[in-house]
């Protein structure tokens, strides 16, 4: 028990001993409604983002469009690093700060990050200019990868300071400004960007030279929509330049340990296609990347509800309403599992119908390579905020143990698959990262956490996506109906998951405005059995 203890200044014991009155099921409430709100906006900006997605990959050659997803990596990596972990700790001290008044640190912590992700981030660029040419002797073999690396690794300072940003956001800002900064004006400047390159009749130089200025378009906005928001609730009265504290100690003793996990989803995200570069070419690096985004949408409901569950948590566990949390993480898990089945149902029952229809006939080969990333990623998303969870309780020294359990996963598979069998063996690699890193999260809420890391109520309902999944598996397997029947198969089985498990949703109490649509009475109302989630109301 003692390894996993945290090394933050924020211990349990520093907060209030006594449990403050049970408020739980209005907090759950709030999260999931505020969450809902923007999955909607998720949608929206995932129908933009598609659109993105195909118009590039249509547009470009398949080298060239190998290249240009390979430059993308590269400074979205860059962003990881120089982000520092800050993205991830803005949202745990943030939230615990304000709730105490203690404003000085507030704004102490913001400077102190703000300053070190440009810092981190501007060297980086400078660093990959002065080094370019010891790069494409060692690293980069195709020029023209090159060549768009150089341009794009001024995107990486950008993205991180706009991480930050969405970090503070989801702080201090309402749902709805949310839903318009992130989910329309981010992803609508991408589309701007791409059909005028598309227009001009532009070259794949342009095209990351667009990507460049829309970041730069979309960090602006957050600058100012942040600094009205801080005004008009009264926050902004509270900056004094000369009190200001920065809790250095505290902030980096919590982020530094976490960029363990930076190095996870940096193994997992990004040295696939940087293997497949060097060891395959440009077209291998196009089949993965392209058919990357459709199987994260696997990730979209989970993504949408990350946004408030930080700073909602984080607050609860300020306030000692630790049973409180238990059902914050399982009821969202349950939302996010129900809702996501349907992506996951029609991504790997459909995975090469799917990929041809969107991408044409040159990706083709994408398809099982679709099936496999959509399987890794559902399950990461099926079973909630484990990470998350574990940093809000400051569990820092197992969150780093299990990131190297799974940067050895990483690497191990990697390098045994990706030299041959290329981008097929980077998706079988991405997949067992994805899984292993889940498991073994759950494994530490058992021992650094109040929540349960299986919570039996809802056993019917993971036991009824399992066999769901397993069911359209084996009908493909065996059968192998027309796309159209599959499809219609996908859409009936996700609809009995939604019957099945209604109860557990719980939506009388959470969403009682959807039962007033035709029809959504009778599809999501309880059945008259006791339920987990008539229980906890």
């Amino acid at each position: 028990m003692e390894a996993i203890q945290s090394t933050t200044q924020i211990a349990p014991t520093e907060i209030n001993s006594e449990p403050a009155p049970n408020t739980k099921p209005t907090a759950t409430r709030k999260h999931i409604r505020g969450s809902s709100l923007l999955l909607v906006g998720r949608f929206l900006s995932l129908g933009l983002n598609l659109v993105v997605q195909i118009l590039t990959v249509r547009y470009l050659t398949k080298s060239d469009y190998g290249a240009f997803a390979y430059a993308i990596s590269v400074a979205s990596l860059g962003s990881s690093i120089a982000v520092f972990g800050l993205d991830k700790t803005v949202t745990r001290f943030l939230p615990i700060y304000q709730e105490r008044k203690e404003y000085n640190k507030l704004y102490g912590a913001i400077i102190m990050m703000l300053g070190t992700i440009a810092i981190i981030g501007f060297v980086m660029v400078g660093l990959i200019f002065a080094l370019q040419s010891f790069i494409a002797g060692a690293y980069i073999k195709d020029q023209l990868s090159l060549a768009l690396v150089l341009i794009l690794i001024v995107f990486a300072p950008i993205d991180a300071l706009d991480s930050l940003y969405e970090g503070m956001f989801a702080v201090f800002a309402s749902p709805k400004a949310i839903f318009f900064r992130r989910h329309i004006l981010g992803p609508g400047l991408k589309l701007v960007a791409v059909v005028a390159v598309m227009l001009a009749r532009s070259n794949v130089y342009w095209m990351a030279v667009g990507y460049v200025i829309a970041g730069l378009i979309g960090f602006g906005s957050y600058v100012l929509m942040l600094s009205g928001m801080l005004r008009r609730q009264g926050i902004l009265q509270y900056f004094n330049l000369r009190a200001i504290d920065m809790p250095v100690r505290e902030v980096f003793s919590f982020s530094i340990p976490l960029l363990s996990n930076d190095l996870v989803y940096a193994l997992r995200s990004y040295l696939p296609v940087m293997m497949i570069e060097y060891f395959n070419s440009s077209v291998g690096v196009a089949s993965f990347r392209a058919v990357l985004p459709v199987a994260r949408l696997n990730m979209l409901v989970y993504q949408s509800f990350t946004f408030l569950y930080m700073p909602l948590a984080s607050r609860m566990f300020a306030r000692n309403e630790r049973k409180g949390i238990n059902e914050l993480y399982w009821q969202s898990a349950v939302w996010i599992a129900i809702i996501s089945f349907p992506v996951f149902a029609v991504s790997c029952s459909l995975a090469e119908p799917l990929t041809v229809i969107l991408f044409g006939k040159q990706y083709a080969d994408s398809g099982i390579i679709l099936a496999l990333l959509s399987l890794g990623h559902y399950v990461n998303a099926a079973f909630g905020f484990n990470t998350f969870t574990l940093r809000v309780y400051g569990r820092v020294r197992y969150i780093v143990a299990q990131d190297f359990l799974s940067v050895v996963v990483a690497l191990v598979s990697s390098f045994l698959l990706i030299p041959k069998y290329g981008a097929l063996g980077a998706a079988i690699s991405t997949s067992l990262t994805l899984i292993a890193q889940n498991f073994f999260c759950q494994i530490g809420l058992r021992f650094g956490t109040d929540v349960e890391p299986f919570d039996m109520a809802y056993f019917r309902t993971y036991i009824t996506i399992f066999l769901s999944g397993l069911g359209l598996f084996l009908v493909q397997w065996f059968f192998d109906p027309s796309v159209y029947i599959s499809f219609v198969l996908a859409v009936f089985v996700s609809g009995l998951v939604l019957v099945l498990n209604r109860n557990e949703l719980n939506v009388e109490q959470i969403f009682p405005e959807l039962l007033r649509i035709p029809f959504m009475k009778q599809l999501l109302s309880s059945s008259p059995r006791s339920s987990s989630a008539q229980k906890i109301a």
